[in-house]
């Protein structure tokens, strides 16, 4: 009786065996998953400090005035400096004119499909697309790649003058840009000589950039045309510079005497982060700020592709 009695426990433990084998190697899996995933949080937190003291440095010896936001889509974190300042907006005005040709259309204020003939009187410098199209015929929607991907000025002035600098200023404040402001065409230095100046800040162009990260302006179709457009840039002299190539970034640039920006946002297979730089110099030419800009997108890229290295 004894016997079949042990024969019947020795049973009932080799069939138990394997379900307690697999449900503890599977305690034991969540554990490791977890302990892993509170590792790789404390390096990302060490390496965002260590960003954020390499760029404190960056920005402490550039010679000039700087406005900065960077931030890291995965965790939320943010490092900015003068994120607020007031800065000449240069060509960065042309990315919330886009926002607001869409949110106008929307609204059934403006069609993008209306067509619009160039004028002589209209062509400005800094023009490579429009800049020998007098008389040439163009879409609404048509001249907003011009505009974004290689800054025409042309085409931006067009656009300004077709919905007027009022209509452009109150769509700015219901894209939720709080000192965005558009006060003179591109290249009319009559208007900037009398005071009259377009100024923004890195902490509106961080704002439209993730609205369109996130999928958030107006919808996702639209945010993702202007995403698009971003990423189609031509004028790579900044923040893409010494990234490995095949990183797309999607981004707008700003170039003026002693002004030099780059906002945007860079794509890795580790994560993706925003950056937001801004930049007045007094040097003749921009080639400082411009390495300045480039050494800031790769320090911030650096951050995070080597968390495995630390």
């Amino acid at each position: 009786m004894l016997k079949r009695r042990n024969i019947y426990f020795i049973s009932i433990l080799l069939v138990c065996l394997p379900s307690l084998f697999f449900f503890t190697y599977k305690v034991y899996s969540n554990f490791e998953d977890v302990r892993s995933k509170l590792i790789l949080q404390e390096k990302k937190r060490k390496a965002w400090i260590n960003l954020n003291k390499a760029l404190q440095n960056k920005v402490n010896n550039f010679r000039g005035e700087v406005g900065l936001v960077i931030k890291d889509f995965d965790s939320g974190r943010e490092i900015s400096f003068n994120k607020n300042k007031l800065m000449p907006a240069a060509s960065l005005v042309k990315l919330p004119i886009l926002l607001s040709y869409y949110y106008a259309a929307r609204e059934g204020k403006v069609s993008l499909d209306d067509n619009v003939r160039v004028r002589g009187s209209q062509i400005v410098g800094g023009s490579k697309v429009l800049g020998n199209a007098r008389g040439e015929v163009f879409s609404v929607d048509a001249l907003f790649k011009p505009m974004i991907t290689q800054s025409d000025n042309t085409a931006t002035n067009i656009l300004i003058e077709r919905m007027g600098f009022s209509a452009l200023n109150t769509y700015f404040k219901k894209l939720g840009l709080k000192k965005t402001n558009l006060s003179r065409k591109m290249l009319d230095f009559k208007e900037r000589r009398q005071g009259n100046e377009n100024y923004t800040t890195a902490s509106d162009m961080a704002f439209l950039l993730e609205e369109l990260y996130r999928k958030e302006f107006l919808n996702k179709e639209i945010s993702e045309k202007c995403l698009e457009l971003l990423v189609q840039q031509k004028i790579n002299d900044r923040i893409p510079k010494k990234l490995p190539k095949g990183v797309y970034v999607a981004h707008k640039t700003g170039l003026e005497r002693h002004i030099c920006h780059d906002v945007g946002i860079v794509f890795t297979d580790k994560g993706d982060f925003l950056i937001c730089v801004m930049a007045k110099h007094n040097d003749r030419y921009a080639k400082s700020a411009k390495k300045f800009i480039s050494e800031v997108a790769l320090l911030t890229y650096r951050y995070c592709q080597l968390w495995d290295d630390l």
